[in-house]
């Protein structure tokens, strides 16, 4: 697509630059209505284009004249669509016309423009994801049924690659050991659970009907919960954690096991640390039942998922652990608390022993999770006998030695 970019150019206030601003307002309608019919024509083109490469019969037998077609009119389309932001929305803005949607949809594209010279990659994806956005409102103000239907089944089909590029450059940076510092690293965290929440606001309940993500339907509805309202640290660890979950059907290629294992590690670390700094019981307990989820999340939803291990004494490890843990599953229909009880024994003891691997100072946590094994029964409490200074005195009655008592110094 043609890069183009805005140009801002000062004006004093002039009889001649008052009467040109004037004259702009007026003329501003015929723009739009200009802008309007290119897009529309655009948009029919590329539809008809994008259907063309749905059909079966068609696609297989002239399968690249059709994506060349579909290609060449969405490029087009989306020309139109940021010649509408330039020539339209700006002139607004300037003008002191537009609307708080204009307003803020200007901005937004500023902030698109500006990834352009230091991370081109994610520009190019967003800018499209971004003029997209903007057209879905437009046809679903519309009130025209048949084309709300045919623009939902493309927009859908676009947006689920342009995230999938977003989230695979995430992925990319995040594989790069060598060039990624701490804080940087902590950015990218925090643009990947953002992409991957946009997604699932956004994108996901538009395909939530699908069969084939009847799996994930009672995930969605967990998030939900965290979808409004202000949310604690707890909150959004678990929101992340959920997240990022339904990634591992989402995006199993653009998120790959390996940066997926990377994220459920910074979320334990943020889990761990909040358990060991919280001072009131009651939000401890709290952050406690929620790491604990998360433990298991991490080891059913991906540890038991993953077939190439780094170091083969990991993998025998983790074997015995979820061997474990299957033979108390077996417990859940006879003997739920009891079910619950070791669960959480098994999760405590396998954390303690990663801890000790941990550069992060968790005394604290680890002395926490003593005192659960302890009130389990699992494990016994050592008091420790504190030594008395003290001095005998010798007694004695008529020349014979009486007896021996204790004074403290």
């Amino acid at each position: 697509m043609e890069e183009k970019s805005l140009r801002v150019v000062g004006t004093d206030k002039t009889f001649i630059n008052k009467l040109t601003n004037t004259l702009t307002k007026l003329l501003i309608p015929t723009q739009i209505g200009i802008n309007g019919v290119r897009i529309s024509i655009k948009r029919n083109a590329l539809l008809k284009a994008y259907e063309a490469t749905q059909d079966e019969e068609n696609a297989s037998s002239k399968k690249e004249e059709l994506e060349k077609k579909y290609e060449d009119t969405y490029t087009a389309y989306l020309e139109a669509l940021d010649k509408y932001v330039l020539d339209t929305i700006y002139k607004k803005v300037k003008n002191e016309t537009a609307t708080s949607f204009e307003s803020e949809a200007l901005s937004q594209y500023y902030g698109i423009v500006s990834l352009k010279d230091r991370e081109y990659t994610e520009y190019k994806y967003r800018k499209q994801k971004y003029l997209l956005e903007i057209d879905n409102e437009t046809v679903n103000n519309s009130g025209k049924p048949k084309l709300i239907e045919k623009y939902k089944k493309f927009y859908i089909s676009k947006q689920d690659t342009l995230y999938k590029g977003i989230l695979k450059n995430y992925s990319i940076k995040l594989a790069d050991n060598t060039n990624v510092y701490d804080s940087t690293r902590e950015w990218i965290y925090v643009k990947i659970f953002n992409t991957l929440e946009d997604y699932i606001k956004n994108i996901l309940p538009l395909k939530i009907s699908d069969p084939k993500l009847e799996s994930i339907v009672k995930e969605y509805e967990r998030y939900e919960r965290f979808s409004v309202g202000k949310l604690d640290t707890r909150d959004n660890i678990e929101k992340n954690m959920i997240l990022l979950g339904i990634s591992r059907n989402l995006f199993t290629h653009s998120l790959p096991l390996v940066v997926a294992e990377q994220c459920y590690m910074k979320l334990l670390k943020d889990a761990r640390c909040l358990v060991q700094d919280t001072k009131i019981a009651a939000k401890r307990e709290k952050a406690y039942s929620m790491l604990l989820n998360l433990i298991e999340d991490y080891n059913v939803r991906l540890l038991s998922t993953k077939v190439y291990w780094d170091n083969p004494k990991d993998r025998e490890k983790f074997k015995k652990f979820y061997d474990k843990y299957k033979e108390i599953e077996k417990l859940k229909e006879t003997d739920f608390i009891e079910y619950v009880k070791q669960k959480e024994i098994l999760f405590v003891k396998d954390d303690m022993k990663k801890l000790a691997q941990e550069k992060t100072d968790y005394s604290r946590l680890i002395k926490y999770y003593k005192r659960k094994l302890v009130d389990y029964g699992v494990m016994k409490e050592i008091r420790i006998a504190k030594t008395e200074k003290a001095k005998y005195i010798r007694k004695i009655e008529n020349g014979k030695i009486k007896d021996f008592s204790k004074s403290i110094a």
